[in-house]
């Protein structure tokens, strides 16, 4: 093994280090964290410098993404007039590793003229910052991973998975579902991955649908028209009962010797696999891949179709 590697090991296991004894610091202040975020009326402003100030940016990101609203301010862009996208009704959280940072606490009289509590995440609870904060968020390292104990290492790492906490328990709080984060992110892979069955289906007039007593001719130009390879067949009531395939036409032609004599009911294979249209894609792609088949039916609660999804849908939107 490379001194390369061992270093490179020794770097992961003192952050790794360093976030379980965090871990093992949380205290009854997380809780009042989580109660005033939960609570909170208006947005959560979160802010730091330097490194800091990267972390802070992240976490907003992840708040927001996750179900509750946030902003990252530059505290010295803050006191120089962007303090004013906060309002009375925010929360503030603070990120600063020595809680002593000037262009933080400047910031903090402006927070209590304004009624809004700040949430410190620091790694100095005795700092300017901990004695103003309304809650302390201990994020202090033993040791940062640089070997001059220097570069902001182990103590971003903690202060980020500090924010992560709070965006989890905030969103299982808040009852966020995929179908939340599926409507902030309809771009990008994780978009693609929560896209649901009823945004490909086919529906309508595009159905190829034909009655149990349609004959093999009218069965044949019904799949030729709608060029899905298949036909719905329903009985009188508009009830699927069954499915006719490409596969299927191939089967025919090799059994019966004239089957165009033959109807619709009579070789249509019943009980066609089929998906809710609230399943995501994805769920879709896992069914044809495990039936080998290349279309799924979705039916309403009387199991009348209300749509077709084909495998060609599904690459074309990229889930495959």
């Amino acid at each position: 093994m490379t001194s390369h590697i061992n270093k490179a090991r020794e770097v992961i296991l003192k952050e790794s280090d360093a976030v379980r004894a965090m871990a093992d610091r949380l205290d009854g202040n997380f809780e009042k964290a989580i109660d005033l975020l939960l609570g909170c009326k208006g947005r959560v402003m979160i802010s730091g410098i330097g490194k800091s100030g990267q972390i802070a940016r992240k976490i907003a990101a992840t708040f927001s993404s996750t179900g509750t609203p946030a902003f990252y301010i530059h505290p010295t862009e803050g006191i120089h007039g962007d303090i004013g996208m906060v309002l009375s009704g925010d929360v503030a959280i603070i990120i600063s590793k020595s809680g002593d940072t000037e262009e933080v606490i400047k910031l903090l009289p402006i927070f209590r003229r304004l009624d809004v509590p700040v949430i410190a995440i620091t790694g100095d609870k005795n700092s300017p910052l901990a004695e103003e904060a309304d809650v302390i968020l201990d994020s202090s390292v033993e040791f940062e991973a640089c070997p001059l104990d220097l570069v902001p290492t182990s103590s971003t790492t903690a202060a980020l998975v500090m924010g992560d906490a709070l965006a989890v328990v905030l969103l299982e709080l808040r009852g966020f579902t995929a179908n939340d984060f599926s409507f902030i992110h309809p771009g990008g892979a994780l978009g693609r991955k929560l896209i649901k069955v009823a945004d490909l289906m086919h529906t309508g007039p595009e159905l190829p649908i034909v009655a149990q007593s349609a004959g093999f001719r009218e069965m044949l130009v019904e799949m030729t028209t709608k060029r899905f390879g298949l036909a719905l067949v329903v009985d009188s009531q508009g009830r699927l009962t069954g499915i006719f395939t490409d596969g299927d036409l191939r089967r025919t032609i090799e059994t019966y010797p004239n089957p165009l004599e033959l109807t619709a009911g009579k070789i249509a294979i019943s009980n066609p696999k089929r998906i809710d249209s609230n399943e995501l894609a994805a769920t879709a792609v896992a069914i044809m891949e495990d039936f080998n088949i290349t279309s799924l039916v979705i039916t309403d609660n009387d199991n009348h179709p209300l749509g077709l999804i084909h495998l060609h849908d599904l690459l074309k939107a990229k889930v495959v």
